[in-house]
């Protein structure tokens, strides 16, 4: 079995994996980092979006090997103790999720959206949000998240 090493959430870890373990299962079931969701399996809905390298990326589409030597960044490494990043709060104050199933892949995408655009238009987010489904909101409400912590982020 091969040996993997990756930084997530800025904790370094080390273990043997099977060579066809997904990364979302590697970061569920071995981990414990349950934030991020398995929705399709396919690629389809975006539940499963982590942040690999800086780029945000739907985790059941790579194997765990194929993430050797990166930095990760879930769900779980947004809030900074009980402060919750400024995403986190916009889906708060929005009411950006109804069920939820489909908010920690929302929010690891608006994440990169305000990386590469911090302030983005509705378009934009709309755009940037297209690999990513929801069945209970409508997507209004997520953008106005995503707007509300663009406006927070940046001054």
């Amino acid at each position: 079995m091969p040996s993997i090493t990756m930084t997530v959430n800025g904790t370094k870890y080390t273990n043997d994996v099977e060579p066809r373990l997904l990364l979302v299962h590697y970061l569920r079931d071995i981990l414990g980092l349950t934030g991020t969701h398995v929705g399709c399996d396919t690629s389809q809905c975006g539940a499963c979006t982590i942040n690999v390298d800086g780029r945000a990326v739907k985790s059941c589409t790579l194997f765990a090997v194929q993430a050797d030597g990166a930095d990760i960044l879930t769900i779980e490494g947004m809030a900074k103790g009980d402060e919750l990043h400024p995403i986190q709060e916009g889906f708060w104050e929005e009411h950006g999720l109804q069920c939820g199933f489909c908010t920690p892949g929302m929010i690891m995408i608006a994440h990169q959206i305000l990386e590469r655009t911090p302030r983005p238009t509705e378009a934009e987010i709309r755009h940037g949000l297209a690999g990513n489904l929801c069945r209970c909101t409508g997507y209004h409400n997520i953008v106005k998240a995503i707007q509300y912590a663009a406006n927070k982020m940046s001054p």
